[in-house]
């Protein structure tokens, strides 16, 4: 039966820009606000190496392991209020942090936001699709991608200048006030949309949460304990079974949580392999160069983060344009010159670093991969929806922030090996030589990814299907009369 939908209030578009972006820029600034609070926090907590990471990572895997659970609870009891219970959930492991007063209460802490969360960046990008006209959805698309990269841009920017300037608990308060105006906004702009209302397929979830774990967690612990190590080795290996099973059983489950048909779709398939190897490249790269400005040419965690601006707030005012643009360039020439362009960036940087290099000559390949991130940010996000109806958004989406998450700690993960395979070590001597290798391999992979790129559709106006033209989405077999609803 064809799902009916409901007359949808039509709010400010800039509201609904501002509802579906807020909490999101507030989930993407705390995976990276961390990292310049990591020696105060050894320092005032006593906690120890491991701990350190495990301040990161607990985040990291929380979120990562639940957001396709999450996206599939939005379908099923509504995508506002998952979003909204999301941003809550975020806010409490605020607090606690922010409380905590020993390593164990910090992680435990990192561990709730992070579930938060994996509830809201799925959802954000749904409820906005959903919640503007489908002619000004890559408009807003193109901001909500720039705001997404300003997010990750500045986490270690405001880490960094909270704590000189007050202390390390504040980069959780400030999440309040965020929250604070950010759940009314939400409940008075964003239509409460439904996917298929069907029941959560709850063995899926247990084999998605499971093999994103496993090879998460044994990503994450690759560098320190060992490739090769049994514990390390097993985990890996233990993710890719739970993999498999959870792809076999998607094949049969009534209600999957991944439909299978998805990848079907050529833009979907292309933008998630894209969107793994950009994320892959572009942030093992800034963690390796942000670390080059410290220990090579001595800047402190807040001037080597102010030092990447060029490169990462550029995302920020080209994001934008992108979205402008795609629908007569084409998303495919915008991510394409995209991957190009913060490719030929990092390669620059690659044959230019050395002891000597001053920070001015950096600035210009810096602009380069950021003019690339931003036309390559809204333009993904547009490309992973642009053949999908509204009912598999929250779906789709949370499948990218789940590849794009892996490509993270694995880029990570691989350019540090790369580095410590090269005999890097944090001293000014030995640190340029192991880091350029690592940079290449970034490089390297945008650049693959660039050619990935040419497979998908030219994402023109004058090619995107009928179900962007209207509120109404093409017939979506289902057994419930009320598969898309929107209150």
């Amino acid at each position: 039966m064809t799902p009916q939908l409901t007359p949808t209030r039509r709010r400010s578009f800039g509201l609904v820009i501002a509802a579906a972006a807020l909490p999101m820029f507030m989930a993407t600034l705390d995976n990276l606000v961390m990292t310049n609070a990591l020696p105060v926090l050894h320092a005032e907590l006593g906690a120890s190496v491991e701990e350190l990471q495990w301040f990161v990572n607990a985040y990291t895997l929380a979120f990562a392991s639940t957001i396709l659970i999450a996206a599939a609870l939005g379908d099923r009891f509504g995508r506002r209020t998952v979003f909204l219970i999301g941003i809550a959930l975020f806010s409490v492991g605020s607090v606690a942090a922010a409380l905590s007063s020993d390593p164990t209460q910090l992680i435990t802490a990192r561990a709730v936001q992070g579930f938060g969360g994996a509830g809201v960046l799925p959802l954000s990008l749904a409820l906005l699709s959903g919640g503007v006209a489908p002619e000004r959805r890559p408009l807003a698309i193109g901001i909500w991608g720039g705001v997404s990269g300003l997010g990750v841009a500045v986490g270690p920017l405001v880490g960094g200048a909270v704590i000189e300037g007050w202390n390390w608990q504040a980069i959780f308060w400030l999440n309040i006030p965020v929250a604070i105006v950010a759940i009314p906004l939400a409940l008075f702009v964003l239509n409460n949309d439904f996917g298929a209302k069907a029941r959560i397929d709850l063995v899926g979830a247990v084999f998605a949460a499971g093999s994103v774990l496993a090879l998460v967690h044994g990503i994450v612990r690759g560098n320190d304990d060992g490739w090769s190590s049994l514990g390390v080795v097993m985990e890996l290996a233990a993710g890719a079974v739970l993999l498999v099973a959870f792809l076999l059983w998607q094949r049969r489950a009534a209600a999957p949580l991944v439909p299978l048909r998805l990848f079907s779709d050529r833009s979907f398939s292309a933008t998630n392999v894209v969107g793994f190897a950009f994320s892959f490249g572009t942030f093992g790269a800034v963690f390796i160069l942000i670390q080059y400005l410290q220990v090579v040419q001595g800047a402190s965690p807040l001037e080597a983060a102010v030092q990447t601006t060029p490169w990462t707030l550029a995302p920020m005012f080209v994001a934008p344009l992108a979205g402008i643009f795609a629908p007569r360039i084409g998303t495919r020439a915008l991510m394409v010159a995209g991957l190009v362009l913060q490719g030929a960036g990092l390669l620059w940087i690659a044959l230019i670093m050395s002891e000597t290099t001053a920070y001015a000559a950096l600035v210009a390949p810096f602009v380069m991969a950021g003019v690339g991130m931003g036309l390559v940010f809204a333009p993904s996000a547009t490309a992973l929806l642009a053949t999908l109806g509204v009912i598999d958004h929250a779906k789709a989406s949370g499948v990218n922030s789940t590849v794009r998450e892996i490509g993270i700690a694995l880029g990570t993960a691989v350019m540090t090996a790369v580095f410590v395979g090269a005999g890097g070590e944090l001293r000014p001597d030995m640190y340029v030589e192991a880091a350029r290798p690592a940079v290449l391999v970034g490089a390297a992979v945008l650049f693959a990814a660039s050619i990935v790129g040419l497979w998908l559709p030219a994402g023109r106006s004058s090619t995107t299907p009928a179900s962007d033209t209207g509120d109404a989405e093409p017939p979506v077999p289902t057994s419930e009369p009320d598969a898309l609803v929107r209150t």
